[in-house]
């Protein structure tokens, strides 16, 4: 998806978070998230063993989705509004850090319209490490949304290794990440989101079905998003095109379970499923973007996850 290049951004939607280095104690507990899979992604990648994943550690704290919700006071220190090379729309074509500021913009936008009792939810991007009221986070966490402090947290090197997963790297590949965790608060705000809890596994699962909503959610903006204004009143967004939703859709593929699983095991567990398998992620996508509708995103009492 590609910005008008005079187009005006405003910076004040995003932070800049994170100190670096590792974190101790503690590992975060998110409320959802594309990153729930990371972890056994990058231990693929880095050559370690894989078996027991998904779950695993974050330097040294464990990556606990069923226990709960932490806050912590120091959650949002560190951080700060500067991006002062984020002006235009052209800057977002050009620079990963102003995309997610005008991919922030677009989907706030779209579901202050959408949803009649939205609140605004922050996005942090960081390097490293970052403290969150769900506890402390590194990079390997991938990108999540934390339902304490209502925040989206992404380090924007997770979208190298999307693209190494075989997402194609493009722009929509990369703004589908971030409706996708929008789509998550959305789930907070209706009470959705503890559903994922209940049920944390299986292929009909509580999780599997938030996760499938969340990317419903990311279609029905993507569906919207050429009618975004900038601060100016004048459009911030090109109208998309038939490649730009490819390029959404091999994002979905690249983070579906059943791929995983391929690639980390060499075989498919669908009773250890947490997000729905690469075809499932990418038809709730297009059943978003097909209807433009968010209420065609139930998939909680969908008959067929499979479409």
């Amino acid at each position: 998806m590609t910005f008008r290049d005079d187009a005006s951004l405003s910076t004040d939607q995003v932070r800049r978070g994170g100190r670096g280095g590792g974190i101790g104690g503690r590992g975060v507990a998110a409320g959802g998230g594309i990153g729930g899979l990371l972890i056994a992604v990058l231990v693929y990648l880095h050559g370690g063993d894989p078996s027991g994943l998904p779950g695993g550690t974050v330097s040294g704290g464990q990556v606990d989705y069923s226990s709960p919700y932490v806050s912590d006071a120091d959650a949002q220190s560190g951080t700060s509004q500067a991006f002062p090379q984020c002006r235009t729309g052209a800057d977002a074509n050009e620079d990963v850090d102003c995309r997610m500021v005008g991919t922030v913009i677009s989907v706030q936008d779209y579901w202050s319209g959408a949803f009649r009792d939205y609140r605004e939810a922050p996005t942090v991007i960081f390097d490293g490490s970052v403290q969150t009221g769900c506890g402390g986070a590194d990079s390997s966490v991938g990108p999540f949304y934390c339902p304490v402090d209502s925040t989206i947290y992404l380090d924007t090197g997770f979208f190298d290794q999307l693209e190494r997963l075989g997402g194609d790297g493009g722009p929509l590949s990369q703004m589908y990440v971030v409706a996708h965790e929008y789509g998550h608060h959305i789930q907070n705000l209706t009470g959705v989101l503890a559903r994922s809890q209940q049920d944390r596994q299986g292929p009909e699962s509580g999780a599997v079905r938030t996760e499938l909503q969340a990317d419903c959610f990311a279609g029905a903006w993507v569906a919207h998003a050429s009618q975004t204004q900038d601060a100016d009143g004048e459009t911030l967004l090109e109208p998309i095109t038939p490649e730009q939703i490819e390029s959404a859709l091999s994002a979905a593929e690249a983070v579906g379970d059943d791929r995983i699983q391929r690639t980390t095991q060499g075989r498919v567990e669908p009773e250890a499923w947490t997000h729905g398998s690469s075809a499932q992620r990418q038809h709730w996508f297009m059943v978003g973007y097909d209807t433009g509708d968010p209420r065609q995103c139930d998939t909680f009492n969908a008959a067929s996850l499979d479409g």
